[in-house]
């Protein structure tokens, strides 16, 4: 099968002919988890409040268990972030009863916060957010515009795509989705495959998304939306959530991608919705000379980079991905 992934999605603003220079260096890109709960106190996992500078999570959390002497899944985190940044957000080590000297670990590019005991292990999503400050340099264009632009995006908001770094450098997590597909679902469970699964799934979402988009009504709910809002599929096992003629668009807009939703369905995923709108919260703007440093506060998985496109074009050094 042959089919194309583009990744040029629909803008739903008008474009302002506007420009900046993005992640010019780590510090370009600040990113600060915001974990919404307090820490127990005490119980069997050790959780450590990071700050990276140009590591993933994943090699983090790798780290972690080497020198913890843990299994890779006894270690948990609730999200993952950047590489090509400066990013704070805690980890869980499952340590039982054992006591372990955090202060003598040294993990790459990485400072330790903070630390302290709680009873559960820190789970994807489990964060309340990720407040966002990012320095755009060298901004071209018309400032009391852009200025504007930017606030009225606060109160509107942007559509709710997944981030290019979803797809993997140049789509190769999509690429390698293809490749799966004559697999056996038990081939997509593993774990060196889960990227290409999420990529596939968040791709989907964004195909439904842009026609959205494109048609004008992804502000407000339509007939047939499962909940109040407006809301896209997340595929997996079971009835699609939405009905009557929305789900008959649906099914029309992703009857080409059939097989990778017939693998969806097998690969341990239930059938979700996600927002099609995102409203960045506490919003604010700073000029410094020719640079804007803007902040942001977003709900857990969704992309800076949806809002950010939706304001100027981002010239990148290269391309960046988690």
């Amino acid at each position: 099968m042959s089919l194309q992934f583009g990744l040029d999605f629909p803008r739903a603003w008008p474009n302002l002919d506007a420009r900046a220079a993005f992640r010019s260096e780590p510090e370009d890109f600040f990113v600060d988890e915001k974990l919404g709960f307090a820490l127990a106190g005490d119980g069997e996992h050790l959780c450590l409040h990071i700050e990276k500078r140009q590591q993933n999570t994943v090699a983090v959390a790798k780290q972690l268990a080497e020198q913890a002497g843990l299994r890779q899944m006894d270690v948990g985190y609730c999200g993952l972030k950047d590489r090509h940044a400066v990013t704070r957000q805690w980890f869980s080590l499952y340590l039982g009863q054992r006591e372990l000297d955090w202060q003598s670990l040294r993990l790459d590019g990485c400072t330790i916060l903070a630390a302290g005991r709680h009873d559960r292990k820190l789970r994807p999503g489990q964060h309340t957010g990720n407040r966002f400050v990012i320095r755009l340099r060298n901004v071209e264009g018309d400032l009391p515009e852009l200025e504007q632009r930017w606030y009225e995006i606060a109160g509107m908001g942007v559509p709710n795509y997944f981030g290019e770094q979803r797809f993997g450098r140049g789509g190769s997590n999509l690429l390698r989705a293809s490749e799966l597909l004559p697999l056996h679902a038990r081939q997509w469970r593993e774990r060196k495959n889960q990227f290409a699964v999420s990529a596939i799934r968040a791709w989907l979402f964004n195909a439904v998304l842009a026609d959205r988009v494109q048609a004008g009504d992804w502000r407000e709910a339509v007939a047939g939306e499962p909940q109040p809002l407006a809301s896209g599929p997340l595929w997996g096992r079971g009835r699609p959530l939405s009905s009557d003629a929305l789900r008959e668009r649906e099914d029309r807009l992703l009857a080409p991608y059939a097989a990778f939703c017939e693998k969806l369905e097998h690969v341990g995923l239930q059938q979700e919705r996600r927002p099609l709108l995102l409203l960045p919260a506490d919003a604010s703007a700073c000029r410094e000379g020719n640079d804007w440093v803007l902040g942001f506060s977003l709900p857990p998985g969704t992309y800076a980079t949806a809002v950010l496109r939706e304001l100027l074009a981002l010239e990148s050094p290269q391309n960046h991905n988690r």
